[in-house]
């Protein structure tokens, strides 16, 4: 009796890998939204019980279709959704070794880099190299080396969405913690997103170096201008995460630095006052004459009297 249904789960998945083998763009995409809907939170024994003991030969084709296809996005989001169920299970190492091994980090970063690659897409191949990364620090160390703290960053600080953003910001604080060969680049990366357009994305470096930093034995120099640059910023959330940096950073070597710059921000000189156009809520026309200074000006003065009182 139990030979014949393990003769029938060996016949459901052969038919089944044939079907993949041979079905169109379609037909994958099918198997996939069926997979993903039958084997969430499954663990690798389960998975390996659902495809009597073969389902390495299901993950061996997803991860090749995936290089073949992640440049041009064919059902990218639900190819990194099933490959993450593999990952992701528990006691399922070998799925993993297995997805390294065929260079899974390194097309999972390249996703992040892509233009074309849309902000779902990169949201989940993030989540997917987080599932990496907690696998332990080797693991951690693997996406450090591939490139993978600049990946994230540069993704961090372009992407237009949040929830991408905020995955992004997760899994650079996963890379540092536990991970002392790499955090002090996390924490040089996290320092190089300071001064990007993206307020969000500085706010977010901004509170994870809050983090980082006590990890860190001494904090870098080249923290002091762009952090002082962002108490400028006329976007309140960003100058209050960098108003908690520079409190930190007083127990730090840069404190006198620091202390410096924001002295110089009280009082600032003459060309500081002449760079940048005057904002139109401080025109007077009654006072055409009186020259006032640039709103961030303000802001700034206003945030250094913040930190030193």
């Amino acid at each position: 009796m139990g030979s014949a249904k393990q003769q029938t789960a060996v016949s459901k998945v052969m038919n089944l890998l044939h079907e993949w083998d041979r079905g169109s763009k379609a037909v994958r995409h099918k198997i996939l939204l069926n997979f993903i809907e039958q084997n969430k939170n499954k663990t690798g024994p389960e998975l390996d019980s659902e495809f009597a003991e073969a389902a390495s030969l299901f993950l061996t084709r997803l991860t090749a279709w995936l290089r073949l296809t992640y440049m041009i996005g064919t059902s990218l989001t639900q190819q990194l959704q099933a490959i993450t169920i593999f990952v992701s299970s528990s006691s399922g190492h070998k799925f993993l070794s297995e997805f390294i091994e065929v260079g899974g980090v390194l097309t999972l970063l390249e996703i992040l880099g892509l233009k074309q690659s849309k902000e779902i897409d990169k949201t989940q191949a993030i989540l997917l190299l987080q599932c990496v990364a907690d696998a332990g620090r080797k693991y951690k160390e693997l996406i450090c080396e591939s490139y993978g703290i600049r990946a994230v960053a540069e993704c961090l600080a372009k992407s237009k969405s949040d929830q991408t953003q905020d995955t992004a910001k997760n899994l650079l604080l996963s890379l540092a913690e536990g991970n002392p060969r790499f955090c002090q680049q996390v924490y040089k990366g996290l320092i190089a997103l300071l001064p990007c357009s993206s307020p969000k994305a500085q706010q977010m470096a901004a509170q994870c170096l809050l983090k980082v930093q006590p990890m860190i034995e001494n904090a870098h120099p080249s923290i002091v201008e762009p952090l002082l640059s962002s108490t400028r910023t006329l976007h309140l959330e960003v100058q209050y995460e960098a108003i908690q940096l520079i409190l930190l950073l007083m127990n730090y070597s840069v404190r006198d630095k620091l202390l410096e710059g924001l002295i110089r921000s009280l009082k600032p000189n003459k060309e500081d006052i002449l760079s940048g156009k005057q904002p139109e809520i401080l025109k007077d026309a009654n006072k055409s004459s009186t020259l006032a200074p640039p709103l961030p000006i303000y802001v700034q003065q206003a945030a250094a009297a913040k930190c030193i009182l």
